[in-house]
């Protein structure tokens, strides 16, 4: 009985055999074609989770279709392919060898024209992109990444899967493969690759408060399920404002703050931490206009997010800090008599952010009940 790991097995095993490219090419694009039975029939109406081993085998044969896109068998099971893969949970190891098949998908003229699948892929990579082995990938691979990758959201619909059952953009959030490239702005390795038409669509969507929220919840869901180290220190949280600051992207820099407000991702213990990221906020609202302080003060106040907040609070710090009379301390789990999640945890929330809110204002010399003109640390 065909299963989908005896397909990757014999996918690996044909692309990794002694036959010539195009009966490689033409034994795995039927393999292909039967995993596509496999993984999209009545029963199964999206791909089963695709185990780490069995990435290289999809990796390697869309590298292989790269020389046969000519063809209208290879659209179709490239296609597959990489609809399969965006699909998947890959090891971080997986970064040096999925950038290639990535660069080159990725571009609007790629024959596969399936750019929204690609972003999606980008996206699930995202710990591939900072392991340790794209240390040895040269900086001139790194920058063809970025400029595939270009505005995430700029793409077309991709063509049907087969016939009768089109796949449309609804899986692809654009916002998704953006907040990998805010972390790129954190990134030493990455920082220095990134563009400003990168963020050209971003700027303009978190312009408004309704895409500051997406923003916002992206991130969240990012640092909660795919990558924990997301601006999870001040001096990443300040090298990524720097760098979207140098790109003229200050809507987006200005999220990036908010994040570090309002996600609680910063110790709200942490004095240290607080002082450095409260010189970096001051700075950048003096500099940029302290009218931007209202979003900033909203944001902190607003209760829209906070089931997925309190979701990201619990992975984040495993129990929440409390306060414990004047002093405020982590608790050991077993003493804290624990409320109703959707009281108790609800109530921690609303806490943090009146303290957070008290934060804001002694920093920049506000009276409690608004925001007006500018301080001193």
């Amino acid at each position: 009985m065909f299963t989908g790991e005896l397909g990757f097995l014999w996918i690996s095993e044909i692309i990794n055999s002694g036959y010539q490219e195009g009966g490689r090419y033409r034994m795995a694009s039927q393999v292909v074609q039967l995993l596509e039975k496999y993984y999209y029939s009545e029963v199964l109406e999206r791909p089963s989770d695709v185990r780490p081993a069995w990435t290289p085998p999809l990796l390697g044969f869309l590298s292989l279709s790269e020389k046969f896109y000519t063809t209208k068998p290879a659209l179709h099971s490239g296609f597959i392919a990489l609809h399969i893969l965006s699909a998947s949970y890959p090891s971080a190891d997986f970064g040096p060898v999925t950038l290639p098949v990535l660069a080159s998908t990725l571009l609007p003229s790629h024959p596969l024209q399936s750019r929204n699948l690609a972003l999606k892929v980008f996206h699930r990579f995202m710990s591939g992109w900072f392991s340790p082995q794209m240390e040895n990938v040269l900086h001139e691979d790194l920058n063809k990444l970025l400029q595939a990758v270009g505005d995430p959201f700029q793409f077309t619909a991709s063509p049907p899967l087969h016939a009768g059952s089109p796949v449309g953009t609804a899986n692809y959030k654009p916002m998704k493969a953006t907040v990998v490239l805010m972390e790129f702005a954190s990134s030493d390795l990455w920082r220095n690759h990134l563009c400003r038409s990168n963020f050209t669509s971003c700027e303009e969507t978190v312009s408004t408060e309704e895409g500051r929220g997406v923003a916002l919840r992206c991130m969240l869901d990012t640092a909660t399920h795919s990558l924990p180290e997301f601006l999870c220190t001040p001096t990443k949280i300040t090298a990524a404002i720097r760098r979207l600051e140098e790109l003229q992207c200050l809507n987006t820099a200005e999220v990036v703050i908010m994040w570090a407000w309002t996600s609680g991702v910063i110790n709200p213990v942490d004095d240290e931490a607080w002082r450095f990221i409260g010189r970096e906020t001051l700075r950048f609202y003096q500099t940029h206009g302290i009218g931007r302080l209202a979003a900033l003060k909203q944001h902190i106040t607003s209760t829209t997010m906070k089931y997925k907040h309190i979701e990201f609070l619990r992975v984040h710090y495993e129990r929440p800090p409390c306060r414990v009379g004047s002093v405020r301390r982590r608790v050991p789990i077993g003493d804290v008599p624990r409320l109703p999640w959707s009281s108790g945890h609800y109530i921690d929330l609303r806490v943090s952010q009146v303290c957070q809110l008290r934060r804001l204002h002694h920093l920049f010399g506000h009276c409690p009940n608004g925001v007006e003109g500018g301080g001193s640390s």
